[in-house]
């Protein structure tokens, strides 16, 4: 384990060989997570930033003011790494084209020292990873998963490396979420565990070989940072993401401070950030460490990437070129929207928002002439919102890039309980379980066990609700990964009878959805009530 503190005979002959202290070694820690392949900027929504609105000023993010800001931040600073904490993959047309190709391109472009996977890196299995992987110039890693019967993946997926800065060795070491398994698309031929030991066990490793600045690049989320940070020794920084968290010491919009400071098991600080999502900020953290390598000072504060950094111009030809095949699927206006259809995630997951009742409206409208009643969406699989005016295919797209399809099934209506349960089992966390519905009202208790929080489930019958039956057996409409077990919903996949997973894709659904509407108008019910 690293040494942090020395021996009261040590301290003696150091003094006595040397008056004078070693010098203090400065890093400045750059960071990006959760990118979601926003390679162009960003609205307000997050969602793709028109050429008209970018010129003026409107916009945020994109690679191109990226790389600028990133070269300033670089320019300042003796010492500094690039990293990122996962979901660099999914989100825009650029994934649902390229795959990992375009971002391991600009990736490459902008100079990263590493990342950690995160669970969209998962979402079109191993390959595609391994695609990524191979093609970028920094190191991709992942230390609380046995990745070794996966093919793909075993002897390449590292969990731990050391680069080094300024003469300095620097441990590098990933995390993903423990759940990556419900979350994405892994296979069976990987296993994950927790991350506290996974990180004890590298940090010790490290401090094996001589190193003693350890960061985490972790796409575990915020809380979870936290936990590792109090019971993992050895470790001074955490790269955060997965939570999309706003760390700030400016914003009253902010979780916590920026960084969060947590004091290890060994008595010794360590240092948490995250820097919300999207590329709309950079992170800089800049830490000191004495000669022990422990933390003797850590501040900084996510910089706004808006429309004050010019844009690298050769980034921006680069990225029209690689936009031209794109262009033709996501300028296709396919409806009018009266309001803004907001998406924001901290509603989505925690309440009936807008976004959701459109697209679960839109999955029982498409099948309800088949008997299915009740339409179940989680809330983490709405990606953006969508502004007032025109809506386009590549605005549906982003809202939800997955390339779901529908599934239908059969399900007991105690089955159905026990499905919602799920959803809401993890909302304190702002999980993305969160069962956003249609044909279906339901009451939850949050202040209550998980599994005891569903109350009040009403079925719609004709033209008005009725109590759900727990022995009646229900049509019901999801997304094939949901189907599949996805994000808990394990019960879909175990109990659902007469499933048909291959219907249309999900996007097109709600595209077809809106294009039948005579401009479409927002709006909330009571459908979820919140206790």
């Amino acid at each position: 384990m690293k040494k942090r503190f020395l021996s009261a005979a040590v301290l003696s002959v150091t003094t006595a060989l040397s008056t004078a202290a070693y010098a203090d070694y400065s890093l400045t820690i750059l960071h990006t997570n959760d990118f979601h392949s926003r390679i162009e900027p960003i609205n307000k929504y997050d969602s793709t930033c028109g050429e008209e609105d970018n010129a003026e000023g409107k916009c945020f993010g994109g690679t191109a003011r990226l790389d600028t800001i990133i070269k300033d931040r670089r320019a300042a600073s003796n010492n500094t790494i690039l990293v990122d904490g996962g979901d660099q993959f999914q989100g825009t047309l650029f994934y649902t084209y390229y795959k990992g190709k375009a971002a391991a391109e600009f990736m490459n472009k902008l100079g990263y020292d590493g990342m950690t996977v995160g669970n969209h890196e998962f979402d079109d299995g191993p390959e595609v990873l391994r695609g990524f992987m191979d093609a970028v110039e920094f190191p991709v890693l992942m230390s609380n998963a046995d990745v070794s019967k996966e093919p793909q993946l075993a002897d390449v997926l590292k969990p731990s490396i050391v680069i080094e800065r300024g003469g300095e060795k620097i441990g590098l070491i990933g995390l993903t979420p423990e759940d990556t398994d419900e979350l994405a698309s892994p296979g069976a031929n990987i296993s994950f565990t927790d991350p506290v030991a996974a990180v004890t066990r590298e940090a010790e490793k490290l401090a094996a070989e001589g190193v003693n600045k350890i960061i985490v690049l972790s796409h575990s989320g915020y809380n979870v940072d936290k936990e590792v940070a109090a019971k993992a020794p050895g470790i001074d920084v955490i790269v955060g993401g997965h939570s999309n968290t706003y760390l700030s010491n400016t914003s009253d919009d902010a979780e916590g401070p920026y960084p969060t400071m947590i004091d290890g098991p060994d008595g010794t600080p360590t240092a948490v950030v995250q820097a919300y999502a999207y590329g709309k900020f950079l992170g800089e953290l800049n830490v000191t460490f004495d000669d022990n390598g422990v933390i003797t000072e850590a501040a900084g504060e996510p910089i706004i990437i808006d429309n004050t950094i010019v844009e690298n111009p050769e980034l921006v030809s680069r990225i029209k070129e690689l936009a031209e095949p794109l262009d033709e699927i996501r300028k296709e206006v396919v409806a009018q929207a009266d309001a803004p259809i907001g998406a924001d995630r901290e509603v989505c997951r925690a309440q009936a928002c807008e976004m959701g009742i459109l697209v679960a409206d839109a999955m029982l409208d498409r099948v309800k002439g088949q008997g299915v009643q009740i339409a179940i969406q989680n809330g983490g699989g709405l990606r953006a919102s969508i502004d007032a005016g025109e809506i386009t295919k590549g605005e549906v797209l982003t809202v939800l890039p997955f390339q779901n399809t529908l599934s239908t099934f059969e399900l007991k209506g105690s089955d159905v309980i026990a499905a919602l349960e799920n959803g809401v089992s993890q909302v304190e966390e702002g999980a993305g379980r969160f069962p956003q519905v249609a044909g279906l009202k339901y009451s939850f208790d949050k202040t209550k066990p998980a599994g005891e929080r569903i109350s009040d489930v009403m079925v719609m019958e004709g033209d008005s609700y009725v109590p759900l039956d727990s022995e009646k057996v229900y049509g019901v409409v999801s997304n094939n990964y949901m189907r599949g077990g996805g994000d808990g919903y394990k019960i879909f996949a175990t109990n659902g009878m007469n499933a048909y997973d291959f219907g249309p894709d999900l996007a097109d659904v709600v595209s077809e959805y809106l294009a039948g509407k005579n401009g479409y108008s927002a709006y909330t019910d009571d459908r979820i009530t919140v206790k």
